[in-house]
């Protein structure tokens, strides 16, 4: 079974979302009190006391755009954390936030979704991803959280 390896937002995107968000809304950095924020830049919680932000993300539009295709429809916001100043990124490659039930969205290279499975466990990633990966038609998945919706990583083929 092939090991998938989670993507963040990439830098290039974190640059810009941190003067405008996918809204066009300039982003409101806060102290997080508490930590526990999914942060999608380094793609682990935040602890008590980091700088983060929220922002309205569009992954698939971000992507389409450098694939040259039209997202049509399927073209979404949503809101995201990530450190409101440059961060290191990813410190290792474990699949992360898979402490709750996830959905793992699968894609095609034009964009258009082609079905998704709900994932219960953090046993079950490399499954679902092995077997979106088994379609051809399918260019990428990405993993969503169950309660909001909100996406928390890319998983691409190879």
């Amino acid at each position: 079974m092939t090991t998938c390896t989670a993507r963040p937002v990439t830098p290039e995107a974190l640059r810009s979302l941190r003067v405008a968000d996918d809204a066009g809304r300039p982003p409101v950095p806060f102290t997080d009190a508490e930590g526990g924020a999914p942060l999608r830049c380094c793609l682990r919680h935040s602890t008590a006391g980091e700088l983060i932000a929220l922002v309205a993300y569009a992954p698939l539009r971000r992507w389409a755009a450098e694939a040259g295709v039209d997202p049509g429809a399927y073209d979404e916001q949503g809101p995201v954390f990530i450190h409101a100043q440059e961060c290191p990124g990813p410190a290792d490659t474990a699949l992360p936030f898979t402490h709750a039930h996830r959905t793992v969205r699968r894609y095609s290279a034009d964009g258009r979704i082609l079905g998704g499975r709900l994932v219960a466990d953090g046993e079950s990633f490399q499954e679902a991803f092995a077997q979106a990966f088994t379609d051809p038609e399918v260019a990428f998945v990405h993993v969503r959280a169950v309660e909001y919706g909100c996406f928390l990583y890319e998983v691409r083929r190879g």
